[in-house]
């Protein structure tokens, strides 16, 4: 199975190789592996209507301490910019391309080729799609040029909100793990 592994485009050796930081992920992890070892490339489409992976990008202003943060229409909620896979196996590309047309934003500096957090969470049903989880991959980058930034169709509003401010758009678990997370690449830069 490892040679698979490492002829897979998603380079899926490094989500093996993913530390996690928090319990959760941990049991993210064992559940993401095992949704590509069932499903392989069927696990990178929407169609898999079950669960299928996504990936998002976590943007920090290392200049500010501030974090790119939209407020999703469809799911009313503040979060990172990301989406589907569409059936692209490499997630930092897809967390880079959904980052670039919810943004704007082209500029974008990969803190590591390591991904920066996993996290599952349901989606509820909408025009038909059933209920279904999305198994999130997440990238770090940094921006400096924050005043490029634009939204398109699927957002009603974008902030950079200061790290430590976060929390006050948002009770989201996952995204206040991320600035756990930033706080400690910020404070290191």
């Amino acid at each position: 199975m490892t040679a698979f592994f490492l002829s897979f485009p998603f380079k899926m050796k490094a989500l093996q190789q993913y530390g996690p930081v928090f319990e959760e992920e941990e049991i993210h992890k064992n559940k993401m592996l095992h949704l590509y070892r069932t499903k392989g490339a069927e696990a990178f489409s929407r169609e898999n209507l079950e669960a299928h992976f996504t990936a998002s990008a976590w943007i920090t202003n290392p200049h500010t301490n501030e974090v790119l943060l939209i407020h999703h229409k469809k799911l009313n909620k503040w979060l990172q910019p990301g989406g589907h896979a569409d059936g692209e196996t490499d997630l930092e590309k897809v967390a880079r391309k959904e980052a670039n047309e919810e943004t704007g934003l082209s500029n974008l500096l990969l803190v590591s080729d390591m991904p920066f957090d996993i996290d599952i969470h349901i989606i509820p049903e909408n025009k038909g799609v059933p209920q279904h989880y999305h198994y999130d991959v997440r990238f770090a980058y940094f921006c400096s040029d924050k005043n490029d930034t634009q939204i398109n169709h699927e957002s009603n509003d974008f902030q950079w909100v200061n790290i430590n401010q976060v929390e006050q758009l948002t009770k989201e678990p996952s995204l206040l793990r991320m600035v756990e997370k930033s706080k400690t690449i910020l404070n290191g830069k």
